[in-house]
């Protein structure tokens, strides 16, 4: 993959989403239809959606847009380069539902308290990684001590880093953090300008495909990384059948995918500019099925949220439970 050329989806810095308050266009705007002796009126639902993850294969295979037709609505598709832009796009309006992972949402809570968790896909621990070069002489987490360790900060990737240290009885103190975002850091990376790189999938496969990076550790028996759906809360509590709706779908779709992994992989090639064999492992790693927010996952995401507010990476201890959709969506 030539990396310059997908320099836009790579290069952002999550603490930049910091997030307005600013309003914004309504996201899921209502219009009567032309024919006005039927006065039927139809809704038009934006979703937010990345390059890479289950919303752009639910938008390739066009399953949703049936199934939602049916109850008068309508779906406008809104990329974004990563999740924090997309929560700032729900902030501001532009969209009322979207994918992010685990730290994207922290730093929403933090500034905008109408952001609800409507679900979750289940725990991919595995799908991101603490890699060195494949000829490092770094075999273990006690080799990383003065090391240069590339991240990016206030990340999943952050946290994991986060724990790794601590099951070893070190701290970040104890190594040189890096902090740049996925397309530097692969370029920092492979020039041997950092010793480490905890990144995430599908960068993390690419990583090792391309140039062969062995792992040091992933996430396994210590993050959970979970992959959440958003939306905004007055949305979400007026509009139940549509949430059931799209959660039914994003199931659905996770279990095609399980079911179906080539054949998703060649969904996301032309999207993502990556590589089939890139695609396949990484979708090998992801959470199957998607779920309304259990006890347990909150909890779990609340473990992240308190570690974010210990570094300094949020300005306030968030209660993870006051953003969670009351709402049932099963």
């Amino acid at each position: 993959m030539n990396i310059s050329m997908h320099s836009s989806w790579l290069k952002y810095t999550l603490l930049a989403a910091s997030l307005s308050s600013l309003l914004g266009i309504s996201g899921c705007a209502k219009k009567p239809e032309q024919q006005a002796e039927t006065k039927q009126e139809t809704t038009t639902l934006n979703i937010g959606f990345q390059k890479y993850g289950i919303l752009p294969i639910v938008k390739a295979k066009g399953e949703l847009e049936k199934s939602l037709a049916a109850q008068g609505v309508n779906i406008k598709w809104v990329e974004f380069p990563a999740g924090p832009q997309l929560l700032e796009g729900l902030n501001v309006g532009s969209v009322v539902f979207g994918e992010a992972g685990e730290a994207p949402p922290i730093f929403a809570q933090a500034a905008n308290p109408n952001l609800v968790y409507v679900a979750n896909q289940p725990p991919a621990p595995t799908a991101e990684a603490l890699i060195v070069q494949k000829n490092s002489p770094i075999q273990s987490i006690q080799d990383l001590k003065g090391k240069r360790v590339a991240l990016n900060k206030g990340s999943n990737v952050h946290y994991l880093l986060l724990k790794l240290l601590e099951a070893h009885n070190l701290t970040l103190n104890d190594i040189q953090p890096v902090y740049l975002p996925p397309s530097d850091a692969r370029a920092a990376f492979e020039k041997g300008a950092v010793d480490a790189w905890v990144i995430w999938d599908p960068f993390f496969s690419a990583a090792e495909h391309q140039i062969q990076a062995r792992v040091i550790a992933n996430g396994e028996h210590l993050v959970s990384n979970h992959q959440f759906y958003l939306a905004d809360r007055k949305f979400a509590e007026s509009n139940p059948a549509v949430l059931k709706t799209l959660v039914a779908t994003l199931n659905q779709t996770t279990d095609w995918v399980k079911a179906h992994p080539d054949d998703a992989a060649k969904l996301l090639e032309k999207p993502t500019g990556l590589e089939f064999a890139v695609l396949k492992t990484s979708i090998s790693r992801m959470g199957f099925g998607v779920q309304p927010i259990s006890e347990k996952v909150a909890k779990e995401q609340q473990y992240v949220a308190d570690a974010f507010f210990a570094q300094k990476l949020i300005p306030k201890q968030l209660v993870i439970q006051d953003a969670i959709l009351k709402n049932d969506v099963k």
